[in-house]
């Protein structure tokens, strides 16, 4: 019910930002309805994901943080330095190695500006529309509204037109890098699958490579395969948009969550951590233990301790190294000195 919900809001963001349709450019239809279906697919999938008992509680946990006076009070740059090192930077990645990351900082933001350029003008929100009485001077319109005008034959003006060729030498340069790990990394060719993990990046090479044909076609050879190239593209945006929620690159709409993880560990860390109960070892912050033994009652997961013979009450509450020495007395009040009975 959610995805249809946030489909149709979608249909109707698309009939107000063309003007009605008057900027809808009807050749695009199949990628507006792939991405339609994608919205559908995406949104049910994250709302399902989203009723894990963890999950919501995570969630929660970091809207409040960001809308918190309090959170903001005592580290105003947590919330920029989260969005910064988990999205934008992935320092996470950096740290497990420097190729590693330039592949994913080429293919993330190669995936964000098409994404950012793609889905406005097929919807309508971007247009371009020649100047009357021009030949080469264009303007542009989001959501119907004229806004800078250039020249189709200066560099700004071709690079207008032929933004998604950066994009696509982007995503090619990271797929060219993911690739190479995956046929020469033994650990990655261990545990990889076909569909899994080199499906997503054939068919992202597979759009990239149409797209600048499309390119190399209008501009170097007279649009020869102009129509057949157009299909080709077409159906592999498509096809790919329909596979991201059931595949890998669904990580991509999961990772922002990252932001309010990250906000929820280093906010609760400041007011100290709770001690074990047995040892008085520094354990985790007070909410963390609370907020797990709150989501695995929910998930029926029953770790209580028997007050009378334990210094705690909650399995949670116990460090490592105590709860091997908690299980190891259950084991012995259990069967006694002997595990054979």
């Amino acid at each position: 019910m959610v995805g249809g919900v946030a489909a149709l809001v979608l249909l109707g963001l698309i009939w107000a930002g063309s003007s009605g349709l008057a900027n809808f450019d009807s050749a695009l239809i199949g990628y507006a309805v792939g991405i339609v279906a994608l919205t559908y697919a995406i949104v049910a999938r994250y709302a399902r994901w989203l009723h894990m008992p963890s999950t919501r509680r995570y969630w929660r946990r970091g809207w409040q943080l960001a809308g918190s006076w309090d959170s903001f009070r005592a580290l105003p740059a947590l919330l920029p330095r989260a969005v910064a090192g988990q999205l934008l930077a992935q320092g996470f990645i950096r740290r497990r190695g420097v190729l590693r990351w330039i592949a994913h900082q080429c293919l993330f933001w190669g995936v964000i500006g098409a994404t950012l350029i793609t889905f406005p003008l097929v919807f309508g929100w971007l247009a371009f529309k020649l100047e009357p009485g021009t030949e080469e001077t264009y303007r542009t319109f989001v959501f119907g509204m004229g806004t800078i005008t250039f020249d189709a034959t200066s560099f700004f003006g071709w690079s207008m037109f032929h933004a998604l060729d950066y994009t696509a030498v982007l995503v090619l340069v990271g797929c060219a890098i993911f690739l190479w790990r995956r046929f020469r990394d033994r650990a990655v060719i261990a545990g990889q699958s076909f569909g899994y993990d080199m499906v997503p990046l054939l068919m992202l090479v597979v759009i990239a490579v149409t797209g600048l044909l499309l390119t190399a076609s209008a501009s170097l050879f007279e649009g020869s395969y102009y129509d057949f190239l157009v299909v080709i593209h077409m159906a592999a945006v498509v096809l790919s948009l329909v596979f991201i929620p059931f595949g890998k690159f669904f990580h991509v709409v999961q990772r922002p969550a990252s932001v309010g993880i990250q906000m929820y560990a280093e906010v609760n860390s400041r007011a100290g951590r709770q001690p074990c109960a047995r040892c008085g070892e520094p354990l985790a912050p007070e909410v963390f233990v609370h907020d797990l033994q709150a989501t695995l009652a929910e998930l029926g997961q029953d770790y209580r301790l028997d007050p009378t013979t334990q210094p705690a009450s909650h399995l949670t509450e116990l460090c490592p190294r105590c709860k091997r020495v908690a299980r190891a007395g259950g084991y012995f009040d259990r069967n006694g000195s002997s595990f054979a009975k």
